[in-house]
């Protein structure tokens, strides 16, 4: 496999976002609160003249929320054709994934299993392979579906 990754730190976990999943890494300075919205929504923001809805990456994952003040790292991201930007603890860096994903064999909490795709090997070694598109869902997902 040589798929890349995009190795962040989230709720103080290193973890892998799928490299072609992110269209951009940026800080964000300026959150506007939108009245109403679910949970994990921490907010909008602006970047190159697009709005991007702030997804708090903790929030979704429900372990609690990100401090959403001053300079906040962000994974930008593209799902189904709307933006978002995932705030996340810290990005370290881009590698290469030296195996597939293959399903984790020890409990991790409802929120990592809903949005992990299983653990991927690198040279750094085993790392949690988490899906964007369920961040970016949240917890209340599942809850509206059925």
């Amino acid at each position: 496999m040589n798929e890349l990754l995009l190795i962040v730190t989230i709720a103080a976990q290193r973890v892998a976002l799928p490299a072609a999943a992110v269209e951009s890494v940026v800080e964000l300075d300026t959150l506007i609160p939108v009245p109403r919205a679910v949970g994990h929504v921490a907010g909008l923001s602006a970047l190159r003249s697009r709005v991007l809805t702030v997804i708090d990456c903790r929030r979704s994952l429900e372990l609690g929320s990100t401090c959403t003040e001053g300079l906040l790292e962000a994974a930008v991201v593209e799902v189904e054709g709307h933006h978002y930007a995932l705030i996340v603890d810290s990005v370290e860096d881009v590698i290469e994934a030296l195996s597939d994903p293959a399903p984790i064999r020890a409990a991790m909490g409802p929120g990592w299993e809903r949005a992990s795709t299983g653990m991927v090997e690198t040279e750094e070694g085993a790392l949690l392979l988490v899906d964007v598109a369920a961040l970016v869902a949240g917890p209340a997902a599942e809850t509206r579906a059925a």
